[in-house]
């Protein structure tokens, strides 16, 4: 038995968690989850039934993770130290970590659905608006290779991903700093190995 069970679609967020996995090295189980056909056991470990989820089998007690940015500190706390941030670093991986799977997340979304904040409700808006969040992001990014400065960290599995996926879709910008970053990332050997599984599977998927 893997230490890890996965669960997944490869047209979700579990992409990200893919990534991860392979990024710390870890030995898992992947279970494909259909749209309209979820397992107990994903229900069992996430009630919402949502993916990415994760199991890991640990000597004391299973332990269920969901939520991708959630995923990827957790398997770089357990399984590979050299992907968290060092102290120095602490401030940036968590403030853009939790920048990407908030503000950046609502956003985006909010701007993919049609949704228009007015300049009063943006102190309501935990993103404030989308030019601003994008704005901030392209910022940060135009000074510094990676997260943290010139060393990737797990959080770059995480940012780099809503990066990756927001050229590709079209719900980010394609400005300098984000096409310099998403080709840094693109690098990973990780990446690769994550990708080319799930494009295989979506392949599969739509022939």
């Amino acid at each position: 038995m893997a230490d890890y069970i996965f669960f997944f679609n490869p047209m979700s967020r579990a992409q990200i968690a893919r990534w991860a996995l392979h990024e710390a090295g870890t030995d898992y189980d992947p279970v494909m989850v259909p749209w309209e056909d979820k397992p107990a056991a994903l229900i069992r470990a996430n009630p919402m039934a949502k993916v990415p989820t994760i199991i890991h089998h640990r000597a004391d007690g299973d332990r269920s993770v969901s939520e991708a940015a959630a995923i990827c500190h957790y398997l770089a706390e357990a399984e590979a130290p050299d992907l968290l941030p060092k102290d120095s670093e602490k401030a940036d991986y968590f403030r853009w970590l939790f920048f990407a799977a908030g503000p950046l997340e609502q956003a985006v979304t909010a701007k993919a659905l049609g949704w228009t904040v007015s300049d009063k409700e943006q102190a309501m808006a935990g993103f404030g608006s989308y030019e601003r969040t994008v704005d901030a992001l392209e910022g940060w990014l135009s000074a510094h290779d990676y997260v943290c400065g010139a060393r990737f960290t797990m959080a770059d599995v995480y940012v780099g991903s809503a990066v990756d996926w927001g050229l590709q879709f079209k719900s980010l910008p394609e400005r300098g700093a984000f096409t310099a970053y998403q080709a840094r990332i693109a690098e990973r050997a990780a990446y690769k190995a994550a990708k080319a599984i799930d494009n295989k599977l979506i392949e599969e998927m739509q022939a």
